[in-house]
């Protein structure tokens, strides 16, 4: 891998049936462009399993486990219970992918908030970040955050205004870009992107979603990563040496447990 400064993808969803037909070759094509590491999120009990399974058996993957607010309309409280072991009984790095999401219809946003108040207080309890989604629900997601404090984490996809990115920020947050900042109409978040302090930013994909403008809509993978960097760096006016040692040691900062090995 020489000439290929080594990533972190902070959120990659290499469990979905996206990748069922060669999820292994996708998770070694990542590793050959550079990708060292992958962070896999559970997003309902139903996933755990297979979490566990892809970090067990493909390297450079790594679990975190949660319920995601889209999923906690199906969840019941022993899914809580569920988390706690799943936690214990894996190397998890952090507690996610959990959060809220004021975008769909006919939510239950009471549900969502209990569920995340719930998974804060676990984050608590095991003393780890958490990777949090945010879609159109930054303000109720830093008031749980400021009513229930934790270890620190990554706001995930993060598409917010500059004061709300500066409030993660001040919480001990790390913000995600990836795919969405390559589009060039995306405007707002290529501005953030390039002018956010560097400490402040990690790398993500959320493969198989939030494509890359260059795959048109196609299927997201954690390969892309070193391509989405590279946009980053030339927003920022950086090479891509010191934007990947920058993000991977924010990734590794803020999820402690990449470190550990």
């Amino acid at each position: 891998m020489i000439g290929r400064p080594a990533l972190i993808d902070s959120h990659c969803h290499l469990d979905a049936a996206e990748f069922d037909a060669d999820r292994a070759a996708v998770a070694a094509a990542a590793i050959a462009a550079g990708v060292n590491l992958m962070v896999i999120p559970a997003v309902e009990r139903a996933n755990f399993a297979a979490v566990a399974a892809v970090c067990r058996d493909l390297s450079g993957c790594v679990p975190a486990f949660g319920i995601h607010p889209l999923f906690v309309g199906r969840a019941v409280e022993q899914d809580l219970d569920a988390l706690r072991q799943a936690l214990r009984a894996n190397a998890a790095v952090a507690v996610g992918e959990i959060g809220l999401d004021f975008f769909v219809p006919d939510r239950d946003e009471a549900r969502q908030i209990a569920f995340f108040a719930a998974q804060l207080k676990i984050a608590g309890e095991f003393r780890l970040p958490v990777l949090l989604h945010v879609r159109r629900a930054i303000d109720a997601v830093l008031k749980e955050l400021r009513r229930l404090p934790v270890v620190g984490g990554i706001a995930h996809a993060f598409n917010g205004s500059r004061v709300q990115a500066e409030a993660f920020i001040e919480l001990g947050f790390k913000l995600g870009f990836g795919g969405a900042m390559t589009h060039p109409r995306a405007t707002r978040i290529r501005t953030l992107a390039a002018t956010l302090p560097l400490s402040s930013i990690v790398l993500e994909t959320d493969a198989p979603d939030i494509p890359p403008a260059w795959l048109h809509g196609g299927r997201n993978a954690p390969g892309e990563l070193p391509k989405i960097a590279e946009t980053l760096a030339k927003l920022r006016g950086i090479s891509m040496a010191e934007l990947a040692a920058a993000t991977s040691a924010n990734a590794r900062a803020v999820l402690p447990r990449l470190s550990i090995g």
